[in-house]
């Protein structure tokens, strides 16, 4: 099994001097400092600090073509994508456009038949809802062919995204993307649910300067800010601070009460307490609920979750998304193990990259298995799975820090332009789809690109830790601190380094250890997820600070991610 190489995070001195003068704790200015974070992190989370919705290039221009559809009465439609970003996305499209009066519907590709973004297809498919207007989420930054269709039949499309553009753009009525070329919003992070938010600001400020509420409230935002965060931690996104202050509202919200009937039932069929939200629920339970369902079957089943305001209608759907999530985990074991069975027979070690294909495989988990085998292997892989058309391969990638996905597979068919028939994506996630002959052509032409994009060194997995904290600052109160802040991409959850004695070990669920451990004259409860082999009596570890409550005692836990001798 590959150990990865430990290294302790830089610090910005000059920052955390200037944390520890703001009056932060000496353990949180370290990691804040090693961050990027900046004093304004010390102070509670205000919306107010949140980025202008006029800095995005082309918004005005798309909030005057939706209020104008609005005033006209024409039928909006939204073209989703189908992972949790663009379910919630959608989610608040729909509930913000119909707040402000707007006839709002929507449209989801199955992934399966149709595939991804706004293909002529869908949009012949959209043509029976009748719309007079056609809004892309979390999509449509690479639709050239679809909006140019609706272009002909006469529907004009704006299109609302975050991935990265192409060489040629759409010739859509508006485009609002923090990425396309031109478009000088500092935040170039923003999820898709996030473009939709800032999207919907700037129309009611539009509405609001046509008069629409001087006789009545305007509808609120602040009531989206639960599916909000839930898009940006699933969609993986980096946390910078303009996401962080929309995650940390989310939560406010949802630890509240005050979320969505939809999210309040996700978190329900998953039995975790909505009274202690936090970012990873989002990440690691509700964000897979909901993508499964687009990975199964149909987004349409998430989205009515998030939209719906009856909650046993919510709850209803949340169970077929509890249901569709336990079926994905059944095929992607399978395909895991097929996987392993397979590579345990290649010289992965002489490989930079992987890319393996399966005519069995579900084209809906195949992003999943590439994250697996992604982490596991450390190198970019990418796995595919039949197309939709004869003889057409679809494949979802996932890369490591070093290799821009979508600039290699840019890099792939700028040198072979017959070989890649369609590709878009982002840094760390692509998708891509080849003719099934192409198959072995393409791996070794990505295998090339990886080969030129790294290095060894970057091939050499590594772990970064917060350093080795003293016994006496590991405690309740940093635990809490640590607890309530948002961590996610780009701005991860504090892990530490010691040097424990243990005293007392025990395996507890057939497969994780219970530990006592000891530091200095200092005893610490502690779990190691995942393993049953017992420990040595002595080792350095990597760890994270949490809280154990048991019969109402609250006490720090100590969650082993690393051990070694």
């Amino acid at each position: 099994m590959r150990v990865p190489h430990w290294v302790e995070r830089p610090v910005d001195e000059g920052v955390r001097a200037q944390l520890l003068a703001a009056g932060a704790a000496p353990m949180l200015a370290r990691i804040l400092a090693a961050r990027g974070g900046v004093v304004q992190d010390l102070a509670e989370p205000d919306l107010a600090s949140l980025l202008p919705y006029a800095q995005l290039k082309g918004i005005d221009g798309a909030a005057t073509l939706l209020a104008d559809a609005i005033d006209a009465g024409r039928r909006l439609l939204i073209v989703a994508d189908y992972d949790a970003d663009g379910a919630t996305a959608c989610a608040v499209g729909l509930r913000a456009l119909r707040a402000m009066g707007a006839q709002a519907d929507y449209l989801v590709p199955n992934r399966l038949t149709l595939g991804y973004g706004l293909t002529p297809e869908v949009v012949r498919l959209a043509l029976a809802k009748k719309p007079g207007l056609i809004v892309t989420v979390d999509n449509g930054i690479a639709s050239v062919e679809g909006v140019a269709e609706a272009n002909r039949q006469g529907i004009p499309v704006i299109v609302t995204d975050h991935h990265l553009p192409g060489s040629e753009l759409p010739e859509a009525a508006a485009i609002v993307n923090p990425n396309q070329p031109g478009c000088p919003f500092p935040s170039k992070a923003l999820a898709g649910v996030g473009v939709m938010f800032y999207m919907m600001m700037a129309l009611r400020a539009e509405l609001r300067r046509r008069g629409r509420w001087e006789k009545g409230p305007e509808p609120s935002l602040g009531g989206l800010l639960d599916l909000v965060a839930l898009g940006t931690v699933a969609d993986v996104v980096r946390l910078d601070r303009n996401n962080r202050l929309l995650v940390e509202a989310g939560l406010r919200r949802i630890a509240s009460g005050r979320a969505a009937p939809g999210i309040q039932a996700l978190y329900q069929v998953s039995e975790r307490p909505q009274a202690a939200a936090r970012s990873a629920d989002l990440g690691f339970v509700l964000g897979p609920r909901l993508n499964a369902a687009g990975r199964m079957e149909d987004m349409t089943h998430g989205i009515e979750c998030l939209v719906s305001d009856d909650p046993d209608q919510a709850l209803r759907h949340a169970q077929r998304l509890d249901a569709f999530n336990r079926e994905r985990r059944e095929v992607e074991n399978a395909m895991q193990a097929e996987a392993f069975e397979r590579l345990g027979t290649l010289d992965v070690q002489g490989r930079y990259s992987l890319c393996l294909y399966d005519p069995g495989w579900h084209p809906g988990v195949v992003g999943i298995l590439a994250s697996r085998l992604k982490d596991r292997y450390h190198r970019p892989v990418i796995i595919f799975a039949p197309g939709t058309d004869a003889g057409e391969i679809r494949g979802s990638g996932r890369s490591i820090a070093g290799l821009h996905l979508r600039d290699a597979l840019d890099l792939v068919t700028k040198r072979a332009p017959d070989l890649v028939r369609r590709f878009g994506g982002h840094a760390a996630a692509a998708g891509l789809t080849l003719r099934r002959e192409d198959l072995d052509r393409f791996e070794s032409a990505f295998e090339d690109a990886a080969r030129e994009c790294l290095s060894p060194a970057d091939l050499a997995e590594q772990v970064a830790h917060d350093g080795e904290p003293p016994p006496e600052e590991l405690t309740l109160g940093l635990a809490q601190v640590l607890q309530d802040r948002v961590w996610g991409q780009g701005f991860p959850e504090p892990l530490f380094k010691g040097r424990f004695l243990v005293v007392q070990q025990r395996v507890v669920g057939q497969r994780h250890l219970k530990l006592k451990l000891k530091l200095e004259d200092r005893a610490f409860e502690a779990i190691l997820f995942g393993q049953s082999e017992p420990l040595p009596g002595e080792a350095e570890m990597l760890y994270r600070l949490g809280i154990n409550e048991w019969q109402g005692l609250r006490q720090v836990q100590l969650e082993v991610r690393h051990w070694r001798v």
